[in-house]
């Protein structure tokens, strides 16, 4: 076999790899071989963790991981009374933790006067923080022609702009204390456009051109920043959803469906992409996982399949077979 022979074959058998591998995983590559081999969530014992939009979904789910690891836990959002009941979960989880080590700390993300006040509480209450999970945010279901500008003005301040102010102050705490890790949760809409949801792919897509400048910026400050793009989750996601109208909400319940990656599940692989400090993972069902990978892997070809699929193919795949018209 001559040379060009070894080399086509190596190159075929790495496209291989990266469209038959995503039919048994969850996650991307990188992310399942961190779960197997690499840091276990428990490495981040004693680390201190703010976590936003901790009251539901991925969010609570992840402060019981993080719980379980042995972290010190700052959990986030409006609603008191979901966050109590979380709290509680929390020290359930772990015996070992006092009601000291998880505090309660209420914020409305878009009153942006009140950043700096929160920063320095959870400061002056732990002494540092070590690591700020930006997990706040709403989804959208609307006709791209119809959405009302303030709608892309709302969706902006709570999905991009809220989560900007809060980490430029925590990233000045970790360059004043020598370092920390910035947790991104956004979604394979960020990575990739998906129909009737435009300005949250807007939103997104926002984040990721926002983030992933910091590493030129601090190279050697030791401030790590980790992308989380889920695909579908069952979550209640769906009734809060943003439409096209201002102050509307999309109000219908989500489907449960096998094709989803559990919130549990995707609270799991988070705390193995935040204990790795992995830039960017995927978490999301095989044929979410397939089409994303043949996009990257044959963009031409992905451009011609997407465009026969259809956008109702688009739509299931997006919503694991649970999309309904309003």
């Amino acid at each position: 076999m001559d040379l060009f022979a070894i080399i086509g074959l190596f190159i075929v058998s790495y496209y291989f790899v990266y469209l038959i591998l995503p039919s048994i995983l969850d996650c991307d590559l990188l992310l399942a071989f961190s779960e197997r081999f690499g840091k276990p969530v428990s490495s981040l014992a004693g680390k201190t963790v703010w976590i936003t939009g901790a009251s539901s979904g991925i969010g609570e789910h992840l402060a019981y991981v993080l719980a379980k690891a042995g972290c010190k836990l700052i959990l986030s959002a409006r609603r008191v009374t979901e966050l109590d009941r979380v709290k509680r979960k929390c020290l359930e989880e772990n015996k070992h933790l006092s009601d000291n080590d998880v505090e309660v700390y209420p914020l409305d993300l878009l009153n942006l006067e009140l950043h700096n006040t929160a920063v320095r509480h959870v400061i002056d209450k732990f002494g540092k923080l070590d690591i700020l999970v930006n997990n706040a945010g709403r989804s959208q279901r609307a006709q791209w022609e119809n959405i009302d500008l303030t709608v892309d003005k709302q969706m902006f301040d709570l999905n991009v702009f809220s989560i900007m102010s809060l980490s430029r102050l925590v990233v000045k705490h970790f360059l004043e204390t020598g370092g920390g890790h910035i947790v991104v949760t956004s979604s394979l809409a960020g990575i990739l456009p998906v129909p009737r949801s435009a300005t949250y792919c807007g939103a997104k897509h926002a984040l990721h051109g926002y983030f992933k400048p910091m590493f030129l910026e601090f190279p050697d400050k030791h401030i790590d920043v980790t992308m989380v793009c889920p695909g579908p989750v069952q979550t209640d996601f769906l009734a809060e959803s943003f439409t096209e109208k201002s102050g509307e909400k999309y109000g219908i319940n989500t489907d449960v469906s096998k094709s989803k990656v559990t919130a549990e599940r995707c609270a799991f692989l988070m705390g193995i992409a935040i204990a790795n400090k992995l830039e960017e993972v995927w978490i999301s069902r095989s044929d979410s996982l397939r089409m994303l990978y043949l996009i990257y892997c044959f963009p031409n070809f992905a451009k011609w399949m997407i465009k026969n699929l259809g956008m109702k193919y688009i739509m299931k795949l997006r919503d694991a077979n649970a999309f309904k018209q309003k």
